[in-house]
């Protein structure tokens, strides 16, 4: 995988810009001994921000850019002047990306659609300058608010395919066969399991112009759900399909015993894929007969709708594209733009990702605008401060 161009799994870390400190500066003009503060206020930090793609297919441009960072803000200066804003920092990601913290694993938001902009992390706000806390008590402040902190997070994110129909089923139930042969794509086919190591995403024709999308995920074995073989690390891709269509072979020995471990393994992973809709294509038919099939029916689940079909025969992919598209169009079963997310245990993470080591590099240092004329400014000021004061015991 680590060769493959297909990312769907990437952990990067971000910063927002801090804000930064506003003035204590005062005026000091010919003619204008005590002008009186003056002092601007600092700028804001930038702001990371995600959006959707629809050009972008994986993570792959993420995967060589492992930090974010947005720019400070500026601090503010004399004459009531503002700092200037620190630059926000745009992280394009492919629709259908969700966001975990890398900590905690906690589900923070996700992007769907295509332009969809998402705050992830927002920059400090600027200082105050001096010249907001003058009152008629307090003339002369010599104080200005500091700029709030950046916020620093690191997260995963985790890329779950756009799809009508998602392929279920073992290794070698014939699912990468059938996408070649009802779409344009060229998947890697093979008589050994696990021949699939990555999604394959097919957009299949249906009578004319019409046209629907169908994603196919490695095959899932029993025990998928606690880690077990390559199907637990992909499941994430058919969260989001308004169809998923079980294959199971016409060879295998228990039609419902398969069935029944699939189910459980997509309810193990996710809860809210049992309520999908779904459908069962017995797969490798070209050499059945009609009462074999009327045979093979009372093995069937009967809460599920079946079709015979084999791949390299054509043998009823008609009827199965119909069926799908009956089930896609239906107004209950459309794509839900929100699904629940849940939050990433140890089994769902991945490891070459998890261990990889973040540079450490310090934040940059705070442009001390000025810094030399306030310290300056406050020495003058305290001596005319001095000298007013010895003036008026004199005259007492």
């Amino acid at each position: 995988m680590a060769d493959s161009n297909f990312i769907d799994y990437v952990k990067i870390m971000c910063r927002s810009g801090k804000g930064g400190a506003g003035s204590k500066h005062y005026r000091r003009a010919k003619y204008i001994p005590k002008g009186g503060p003056d002092g601007g206020d600092g700028g804001r930090g930038g702001h990371i921000f995600l959006k959707g793609n629809r050009n972008l297919w994986t993570l792959l441009h993420l995967k060589f850019q492992r930090h974010v960072f947005a720019t400070n803000g500026e601090s503010g200066g004399r004459n009531r002047c503002f700092g200037k804003d620190g630059e926000d920092r745009t992280i394009e990601v492919p629709c259908g990306t969700a966001v975990y913290d890398a900590e905690t694993g906690k589900f923070l938001c996700d992007v769907t659609e295509d332009g969809e902009i998402v705050k992830l992390l927002k920059g400090g706000r600027g200082g105050l300058g001096n010249c907001h806390f003058a009152t008629a008590t307090n003339r002369t402040p010599r104080y200005a608010q500091p700029g709030e902190p950046a916020i620093e997070k690191t997260i995963i994110l985790e890329l779950k395919l756009l799809a009508d129909v998602g392929l279920v089923g073992f290794p070698n139930a014939g699912k990468s066969t059938l996408l070649s042969s009802i779409s344009a794509a060229k998947p890697k086919i093979a008589n050994y399991p696990f021949t699939t190591l990555e999604p394959n995403l097919g957009i299949v024709s249906y009578r004319g112009s019409q046209s629907f999308v169908m994603a196919d995920i490695p095959g899932i074995i029993e025990g998928a759900s606690e880690g077990k073989g390559l199907g637990l690390r992909f499941l994430r891709h058919i969260e989001r399909n308004a169809v998923l269509l079980f294959m199971i072979p016409a060879d295998s020995d228990d039609i419902k015993k398969e069935y029944a471990i699939l189910c459980n393994e997509l309810q193990q992973f996710n809860p809210d894929l049992v309520d999908k809709p779904r459908m069962l294509a017995i797969t490798k038919c070209d050499m059945l007969d009609e009462e074999l099939m009327e045979e093979m029916r009372n093995d069937i689940p009967e809460d599920v709708q079946c079709v015979f079909i084999s791949s390299v025969a054509n043998m009823g992919l008609t009827e199965l594209k119909d069926a799908l598209w009956r089930i896609i169009n239906d107004e209950n079963n459309r794509i839900p733009t929100k699904i629940t997310h849940r939050d990433l245990d140890e089994k769902r993470r991945v490891k070459e990702e998890d261990d990889f080591i973040f540079e450490p590099e310090a934040l940059p240092e705070d442009d001390d605008y000025l810094e030399e004329e306030w310290d300056e400014e406050e020495e003058l000021y305290d001596d005319d401060d001095r000298f007013f004061y010895e003036d008026n015991l004199k005259n007492e």
